[in-house]
């Protein structure tokens, strides 16, 4: 009798397998930066699991950098960079795509200049150690603003420090200015003077912005993977835009955000503030020439700077708004 239903109990087996792995499509990792943005509410709440139906592997970087480093090796499939990293890879043809803009940078980066440091306008950087992660939007915002206010950058002492070390040298005195992201940033404002911010050089002709990109090989593998994660990013940034007040109001999203981002409670709506955080709408004219301009231009500079050796003639390979719906 045994044997007679064996076969069945093995076919149910198999049925109720096959089903379990259609309903948990794949698994990945996910690169994530200390940013202050909506989407970590749905970070913290999982909803990223539950809309891609897959176990998430979620790590924490320092610097786009880094990001890039892992998502070349493979071991990362989507990651959150900056526009500087984002053009320096695309320039050494990596293959990736930028799938979501994730924020526009305004106030959220800065040039601090640690008091103490007899730093009172820019011709005071010159010889003074200015620390910023290298290839990151920090580095390419310095980069420019020093370019605006004509000074020789070889005249000043770049330092290449992740925001971890750079807190740490500007508690002990070691750097006198930093430009960096939270919460690093929010450390150096404590006792530092900001002398200018990424919004400001965005109006100058310098603007920087964060995406989301994810290897090709993957997104090619898992369209719906990439287009529920866009998804839940931007029905985040919706919730947020309806009602800000509102939706700071609620102790729930400040206490994620920290707990992800590691910047204080009560300077998150400052760093929201500084940001623009593109509804799903704006994203689908965003993600097409717009984007594929500024990543040129990034490029462009990076190679006037000597940061990379040459300037790809299109960027449009490298992104794309098709995961924008469902």
């Amino acid at each position: 009798m045994l044997n007679k239903f064996l076969p069945r109990r093995l076919f149910a087996a198999i049925a109720l397998s096959g089903f379990a792995l259609s309903a948990h499509a794949v698994d990945f990792t996910v690169a994530y930066q200390t940013t202050v943005d909506p989407a970590k509410v749905a970070q913290a709440d999982g909803a990223y699991e539950k809309a891609s139906k897959a176990k998430i592997d979620w790590r924490k970087f320092d610097s786009g950098a880094e990001v890039i480093t892992a998502v070349a090796s493979g071991d990362v499939q989507i990651g959150y960079v900056g526009s500087s990293p984002l053009a320096a890879a695309a320039t050494r043809e990596l293959p990736i795509q930028t799938f979501l803009i994730a924020a526009q940078i305004g106030a959220a980066e800065a040039l601090v200049a640690r008091n103490g440091s007899n730093i009172s306008k820019p011709e005071d950087l010159i010889g003074k150690k200015v620390a910023v992660p290298f290839v990151s939007t920090g580095h390419y915002s310095l980069l420019a603003a020093l370019k605006h206010w004509k000074i020789d950058p070889s005249k000043v002492q770049i330092l290449n420090l992740a925001p971890p070390a750079i807190i740490a040298a500007w508690q002990r005195g070691d750097i006198d200015a930093t430009y960096v992201w939270d919460p690093a940033l929010g450390v150096a404002k404590e006792n530092g003077k900001v002398l200018i911010t990424s919004g400001e050089l965005s109006d100058l002709g310098a603007p920087t912005f964060d995406a989301w990109i994810v290897r090709k090989d993957f997104a090619a593998k898992h369209p719906e993977v990439v287009r529920a994660f866009a998804k839940v990013t931007l029905d985040a940034y919706a919730d947020y835009r309806k009602d800000p007040q509102a939706w700071l109001a609620d102790s729930s999203n400040i206490d994620k955000l920290v707990k992800l981002s590691g910047a204080k409670a009560q300077d998150i709506p400052l760093l929201l503030q500084g940001n623009v955080f593109p509804l799903a709408a704006d994203q689908v004219n965003q993600l097409a020439a717009p984007t594929t301009q500024a990543i040129t231009n990034t490029a462009k500079f990076l190679k006037e700077q000597g940061k990379v050796d040459a300037v790809l003639p299109d960027y449009a390979p490298y992104v794309s708004n098709q995961y924008l719906t469902n």
